[in-house]
């Protein structure tokens, strides 16, 4: 793959970076209506394919927010068409890597020194290159090791890439700009965190201890003393990505040991710690030789307030969330009806919320549950369909709910997504064995 030696990092050079991409989507327009006037009957894959490759290629150059965008619409299966979610999670695991000179540099800079100062044996061609960082071999003292480089001028860009990424993302999701701060603030804080690699330590260090007990998964251990604000090093594990796994693997009882792991990992972050790894994509976990889940990368955390925990996770009891008053409560408390609400407004999102929350809280209702149940993900994409193309609601203001929706939703999203990419079959309550 062809790497890269330099990163716009300025805001004039990554604004003049999209600038040149929104002229080629102007282009595929322009082919896709000439190419339309003599064929009536055809369809918008072409023109989607074409913009999703110049979007891809642009966001891929600049790296850093940018590209975690993308990566992260490209979980959101049933909002994009096809040729977005393919070309998008490529930004999960499959990025040009930077040149070994720039690999250099970028060490110098944030170690201050040069890797092979550092570390026994250190390769500068990268293993695995994503939105955020580029991972490299290295050994020291007879360990194989795992070390992460974030890519330059990353943390510095994320406010002013957000700011040229927000007027697409009001149109996209039906937001109004003075309501929607908090969420954009939610991101925003979340990218910064993402790109503080002491903190990433210490969060991977914390997690992995807290569920050492769960079987069937397993973690690396990590370096303080070979790490830094910009450099994670930690043990190297082998094993394929989960998505690599779930292609080839035939065999259900493994498919439903590796689900079951993955699973109990989930809730037991949720129920016990209040605290979620809220990056659920297969670039992020490893499956071993002995089937095993592997996860390697606690960048993105979501702390889970008491506030929010109850009333969202009261709402997987049937019996609350038919209970019309005590469904009413929890939407005011969930900050997805507000006083100032027409009774037309009310109507409508409670009707909606309603909808969203009992496919949410589908699998909760059984003590086992089959993630390719094809009723639940018709259910499921049904719905997302439904209300992408409501004219009602996009009529209506869509700044809804509590900020910390927006990484809840993305982690079950996530996790459900790659359970039924598993197809597992998973005990719901089997994490309650390890609180």
């Amino acid at each position: 793959m062809k790497t890269i030696d330099k990163i716009p990092t300025g805001k004039i050079g990554r604004t003049g970076k999209l600038v040149s991409t929104g002229v080629k989507i102007g282009g595929n327009y322009l082919k896709y209506y000439g190419k339309k006037a003599f064929n009536p009957e055809l369809t918008r894959d072409e023109l989607d394919e074409d913009n999703a490759t110049d979007i891809y290629d642009g966001l891929k150059s600049l790296k850093g927010s940018a590209l975690k965008v993308a990566q992260m619409l490209s979980m959101e299966k049933n909002l994009l068409p096809g040729a977005y979610v393919e070309k998008f999670s490529l930004a999960q695991f499959s990025v040009p890597p930077l040149s070994a000179p720039l690999v250099r540099k970028t060490f110098k800079k944030y170690n201050g020194a040069y890797p092979e100062e550092l570390y026994d044996t250190f390769a500068t061609q990268s293993v695995n290159a994503a939105s955020i960082g580029q991972v490299h071999k290295a050994t020291k003292e007879g360990r194989k090791l795992a070390v992460k480089i974030q890519y330059p001028g990353v943390a510095d860009s994320i406010s002013s890439d957000l700011a040229m990424v927000k007027p697409i993302a009001l149109k996209m999701f039906n937001l109004q700009a003075k309501d929607s701060e908090k969420y954009f603030k939610e991101v925003e804080g979340k990218l910064l965190e993402e790109t503080d690699y002491i903190l990433e330590v210490k969060q991977s260090k914390e997690i992995s201890e807290a569920c050492a007990h769960i079987p069937n998964l397993r973690f690396p251990k990590y370096y303080e003393d070979l790490s830094s604000e910009r450099i994670i090093s930690m043990d190297w594990m082998e094993g394929i990505h989960l998505s690599e796994f779930a292609k080839q693997n035939e065999d259900e009882e493994l498919a439903n040991k590796v689900g079951q792991a993955l699973w109990d990992f989930y809730m037991f972050q949720i129920h016990c710690l209040k605290q979620v790894h809220a990056d659920p994509h297969p670039g992020n976990f490893l499956v071993d030789k002995e089937n095993n889940l592997i996860a390697i990368d606690f960048g993105c955390i979501k702390q889970i307030p008491e506030d929010f925990y109850e009333p969202y996770f009261s709402l997987t009891d049937r019996e609350n969330l038919n209970n019309k008053e005590f469904f009413y409560d929890k939407l005011y408390e969930l900050e997805i009806l507000n006083k100032k609400d027409s009774e037309k407004e009310k109507e409508f999102f409670s009707a909606m919320f309603h909808e969203m929350f009992t496919m949410f809280s589908t699998p909760y209702q059984s003590e086992r549950f089959d993630f390719t149940d094809e009723k639940f993900w018709k259910h499921l994409t049904e719905l997302s369909e439904k209300y992408s193309k409501d004219p009602e609601l996009r009529r209506m203001n869509g700044n809804r709910g509590s900020r910390h929706f927006l990484y809840m939703s993305r982690t079950f999203f996530g996790l459900y997504n790659l359970l039924h990419d598993l197809k597992a079959k998973v005990d719901i309550q089997n994490f309650r064995v390890y609180l």
